[in-house]
C-alpha cells in the first residue's frame, strides 16, 4: 500500500482491515522522518514527533482495551503519558528528550498495543446490543478516525521541519499548475439546510455531529472559488498586515506579538516569494492559482478588506448542495495529491449552485464558533471530552477536507475546529456578502 492508497471505507464490516490499513499509513508517514527528527518539535504548540508515535497506539488501548473492556495495560505509565495531545491549547510538553521513552521502546509499546487490538474483536462482539461503543464497531471507528486525523497533523508538522530531516518518497505525484476556474461570485437562494444527523441513522459519528438540526439560511452571495495565493498577495501588497482596522483586537494583538506578516507556507527569498510544499520550495508565481492556506484571523482580515465576511457553517452547507461527499473523483483529498492544486480545477467537485472546491483542496474556514447542536450529548463514555473541551467560544468550525484528509472523514456531517491564531492547518477560505 502506498501512502496515497485509500483506506477501506466504513461501509465494509472489516474493523481489523481498516485498522491495519490506518496503521500501515501511520508507519509510512513516520518513515518520512530521518531518525534524528523524532525529538524535533517544529511547531511549538505541538508535542515532538516521538509523542505521536506513542499517542496513536495509546489512544487505541485507552478506548478499546481500557475503556470498553476494562483491562489494565502492562505499561500504564505509557498509557497515561501518551494519552492526550489533540489540541495546541495548554500542551504540557516534555522539553527534554531524556524524559521521553526511546524510539525503540515506543515502537515496542506500539506493537504490543496493536497485537492486543487485533485480539479484541471477539470480546467486543460479545458486547454488541449491550454497549453502544460495541454496536456497529463504534469503538473501532473512534480509533481509526483518530488515527487518520493525526496523519494530517503529522504532515503539516513535517511541512515546518528542516527539509534535511525528511525522506522524500519515490511515488509523489507531479504538481498541478494549470486549469484554475475563474474567480466569480454566485447568489445562493435562501432556504433550509440540514446540519448534523441522527445518531441511529449512521453507523458512526463523533458526538458533535448529533443530533441533526435544520437551520433557515437567508439568501447570500458567495465566492465560487477559494481565495488563491495571487489574490492574497494583493492583500499583502496593499498593507493588509499593517492595518489594525481590518483585524479583531485579539487578532491584532496576536499579529503584533508574534510578528506574523505572511502565510506560514510562504517564504521571502532573494528572487521573491517562495511557497513551501512538504518537500519543495516553489516560486509563488507557479502556484498563484493554488488556494492560500491561512489562519482564521488572517482569513477574517482579508474578508473585511473585501467588505465581506467568512461564511457560516450553515452557509457552507447550503452552498455545497449537490456535492458528492466522499467521492474521491470530486475533490483533492485522500492523498491523491501531496499539495494543493489550482482552485476549481475539478468540474466534478462543483455544487449544484456552481460553487467549487468546498470539499477538498483545503479545509474551509467558517465564522461559526464551534458549539454543540441543541440536544448534544457526549455519547462515547470513553472520550467525553472530545468536543466538550473545546466548546469554549475560542474555536471556529472548519469543513470539507484537504489533500491530506482521509476519505473516511469526508462526510457531510463531519465537523473540524481550530483556534483563530493557528496558521499551520491546510485551510483555505472564501468570502460571502448578503444576497
Amino acid at each position: 500500500m502506498t501512502l496515497a492508497s485509500a483506506l477501506p471505507t466504513f461501509d465494509q464490516p472489516l474493523p481489523l482491515a481498516r485498522m491495519e490499513a490506518a496503521w500501515q499509513r501511520s508507519d509510512r508517514i513516520f518513515d518520512l522522518l530521518d531518525p534524528a527528527a523524532f525529538h524535533e518539535r517544529p511547531i511549538a504548540l505541538r508535542q515532538p514527533f516521538i509523542f505521536y508515535v506513542g499517542h496513536l497506539p495509546a489512544f487505541g488501548w485507552n478506548q478499546v482495551m481500557g475503556g470498553l473492556l476494562g483491562r489494565s495495560g502492562p505499561q500504564p505509565e505509557l498509557d497515561r503519558l501518551f494519552a492526550r495531545g489533540i489540541d495546541p491549547v495548554g500542551v504540557d510538553a516534555y522539553e527534554s528528550r531524556e524524559l521521553w521513552p526511546t524510539v525503540r521502546d515506543t515502537l515496542a509499546y506500539r506493537d504490543r498495543v496493536r497485537a492486543a487490538l487485533r485480539g479484541s474483536l471477539d470480546e467486543v462482539e460479545e458486547l454488541v446490543g449491550r454497549d453502544r461503543l460495541a454496536d456497529h464497531g463504534r469503538v473501532y471507528h473512534l480509533v481509526i478516525e483518530h488515527e487518520v486525523m493525526h496523519h494530517e497533523t503529522l504532515l503539516y508538522m513535517m511541512q515546518q521541519l528542516d527539509r534535511r530531516l525528511l525522506r522524500r518518497p519515490p511515488d509523489l505525484p507531479a504538481y498541478r499548475f494549470g486549469g484554475a476556474a475563474p474567480a466569480d461570485r454566485v447568489v445562493i437562494p435562501g432556504g433550509p439546510v440540514r446540519l448534523g444527523t441522527s445518531f441511529d441513522a449512521v453507523p458512526f459519528g463523533w458526538d458533535n455531529e448529533f443530533p441533526g438540526t435544520t437551520e433557515d439560511v437567508p439568501a447570500f452571495a458567495i465566492d465560487t472559488t477559494p481565495v488563491r495565493n495571487d489574490e492574497w498577495r494583493a492583500f499583502l501588497d496593499a498593507g493588509g498586515y499593517d492595518r489594525p482596522e481590518l483585524w479583531t483586537p485579539d487578532a491584532w494583538e496576536w499579529r503584533e506579538r508574534t510578528g506574523h506578516r505572511h502565510p506560514v507556507f510562504w517564504r521571502r527569498g532573494a528572487g521573491g516569494w517562495r511557497y513551501l510544499t512538504l518537500f519543495d520550495e516553489l516560486p509563488l508565481e507557479d502556484v498563484r492559482d493554488w488556494p492560500v492556506y491561512v489562519s482564521w484571523a488572517e482569513a477574517d482580515a482579508y474578508a473585511r478588506w473585501q467588505g465581506a465576511e467568512l461564511p457560516t457553517e450553515a452557509q457552507v452547507h447550503r452552498a455545497a448542495e449537490g456535492v458528492r461527499w466522499g467521492d474521491p473523483t470530486s475533490g483533492n483529498y485522500d492523498f491523491q495529491q501531496w499539495a494543493p492544486e489550482p482552485v476549481g480545477r475539478n468540474d466534478r467537485g462543483a455544487s449544484r449552485h456552481g460553487v467549487r472546491d468546498l470539499v477538498g483542496n483545503g479545509w474551509e474556514w467558517t465564522r461559526s464558533v464551534f458549539a454543540p447542536f441543541d440536544g448534544f450529548t457526549p455519547w462515547a463514555r470513553t472520550y467525553p471530552g472530545y468536543s466538550t473541551d473545546f466548546f469554549d467560544g475560542g474555536h471556529y468550525v472548519i469543513l470539507g477536507a484537504s489533500w491530506a484528509t482521509d476519505r473516511a472523514l469526508v462526510r457531510r456531517t463531519f465537523r473540524n475546529w481550530f483556534q483563530p491564531h493557528y496558521p499551520y492547518v491546510f485551510a483555505k477560505f472564501r468570502c460571502v456578502q448578503p444576497g
